[in-house]
This record gives C-alpha cells, structure tokens and sequence, in this order.
C-alpha cells in the first residue's frame, strides 16, 4: 500500500483521535499527501504539539486542530459547528478516536463511556456532518473498528453494561456497533457518492487501552498489554495503512459497505450482517443522541 505518488490536493480530510497513534500517523500521511487535514483531539496542548510537528514533517501548513471530547455530545455538536463555519466541504471522514476502558465510567450526558466515545461519537459526528459530504460528493468515511467485533454480540437488554460491567465486552460491543453502523449508513447512503467502510487496523503498539481517559487500567492488566504488545504489536505506522488506503486511493473508489483488514477486503462477523440488529442499533442511537429522523 504505497502511498508516496498518491495525490490528496484539494481534498480536506478530518481524522478524529489524531494527536497520537495510528490517528496522528493517517493525519500525518495525508497531509504530506497535500490534503488540508483537520485533526480532532482533547488536550489543547497535545492537540497543538501534534498539529505543529505534522506540519514540519509534512512540509504542509494546511493543517489545523479542532478540540472535542467526542464522548461529549455538546461537543461534537460544537465541533461541527466551529467545521462549517471555517470549510464547505469536506471529501474524508476518519472515525478514529476511542477507548477501552476496565471500569465502569459515565459520559458527561450519562452514557456508558465506552458506547458513548466508540459508537455515538462516530454515530452523532457522521450524521451531523452528513450534509456537507453530500455535497462534496464524491467522498469516504472510513471507521476503525477491531477484530475483538468479532467476539462482541449487541446486547440490547443491558446496552450500557450497568449490570456487571464488563470493560473487554463493552469494547468489542463497541466495536461491533462500528461495523453494523457502517453496513446501516452504506445501504442509506447507495447513490449519493458517498462511501462508507470499516475496518481493523490490527494488534498496534501504542498507548491504546493502557491509560483512557484518565483511568488507570489494573496494573497487572497494563503488564500483561505491555507483554504482548511488545511480542505481537505491529507499529502504528503500519496500523495506519489501511486507514490511509481507504481514504486516498484511487483502488477504492466507489467501493462501499465493506470490511477491511492490511488493505483488502476481509469477512467480517456473523453478527456484523445483522440487518434487523443494525436497524435496532440506529434507532437506539438516534434517541440516545436525540437525532431521531435527522439522516432520513
């Protein structure tokens, strides 16, 4: 998946969870690919440290930081708020920002902090931003999801996991939801030219599920991740790739509504193709993000 003869001029791109790992080396990328990249973080400090080495490396000052807490649905409102005034269009949508978390913690609208960040950031930000994509047509979203969808089942009954939480259950939930929320988004968006894909970006060596959010994992399970990281991670260099590929190539256009792992299409789980699951899922999270009816 070289990317170096790949041109992004013209193209604006915004990468969520971009201040580190594979969402700062995606930033980075398409950014010396000429593209003008917004990058979405927390800390107005990293955030800021980021967007000044990115534009060094990239030799590209079209780079700027948006703050937002993507947990918060204040915020994501506001992110997108402070995105229209500043651009009218937009052509790459990267979901990257989220967590896993070991202990039960509470967004600041009062939802289970995992689905709030990992779905309903990516649910709520999409949707309000789908607008602009239709008219930048032809454009991409692109969603990191993981291969743990694999073991995640929707369990609409205790959604939010606050009945004996379960961190590692939560996150492949999460990750899930991702996958059946690109499926849903694909099939209403046939026509637009718009595509949407998701994908698993692999077993990468960062800081990832070590410390979110401000809250310590256990120390023996830091060990442990720290342990395998170091025998199996690949780095985040090579987990961005595909995240890059779906954005920038020329290889994917038109291609929508699939699943990605190391640049090519891949089966996702069983579950993911639940059509009825992914229709309930969307309803969930219209009224959990009270959008209820905004995409149709």
């Amino acid at each position: 998946m070289a990317h170096s003869n790949q041109s992004m001029s013209g193209k604006i791109c915004m990468v969520t969870g971009a201040t580190s790992g594979i969402g700062e080396v995606t930033a980075r990328t398409l950014a010396q690919m000429g593209a003008t990249v917004i990058v979405v973080g927390r800390s107005p400090e990293k955030s800021a440290a980021t967007v000044n080495q990115i534009k060094q490396q990239a030799g590209n000052s079209a780079v700027e930081v948006m703050l937002a807490d993507l947990s918060s649905q204040k915020e994501v409102r506001q992110l997108v708020q402070q995105f229209k005034s500043r651009y009218q269009r937009l052509d790459v949508l990267v979901n990257n920002a989220g967590a896993w978390l070991t202990r039960y913690q509470e967004s600041v609208d009062g939802i289970e902090m995992t689905f709030a960040l990992n779905h309903l950031g990516y649910f709520l930000l999409t949707n309000l931003l789908l607008d602009t994509l239709k008219t930048s047509a032809p454009a991409r979203i692109i969603n990191v999801s993981s291969y743990g969808h694999k073991a995640g089942h929707m369990n609409f009954d205790n959604l939010q996991f606050r009945q004996r939480y379960d961190g590692m259950q939560a996150y492949r939930q999460s990750k899930l939801a991702n996958v059946l929320f690109t499926y849903e988004l694909a099939r209403r968006l046939a026509g637009t030219g718009i595509t949407v894909n998701v994908l698993d970006p692999g077993l990468v060596a960062t800081n990832f599920g070590l410390n979110n959010f401000g809250l310590n994992n256990d120390g023996w399970l830091r060990s442990l991740l720290r342990h395998v990281y170091a025998l199996a991670a690949i780095s985040a260099e090579q987990g961005a790739q595909t995240s890059i590929y779906l954005a920038a190539s020329p290889k994917v256009a038109g291609v929508t509504g699939k699943y990605f792992v190391r640049g090519k299409e891949a089966p996702s789980s069983p579950a993911s193709h639940d059509q009825a699951a992914a229709m309930r899922l969307w309803q969930v999270s219209e009224r959990l993000t009270k959008m209820n009816g905004y995409s149709r």
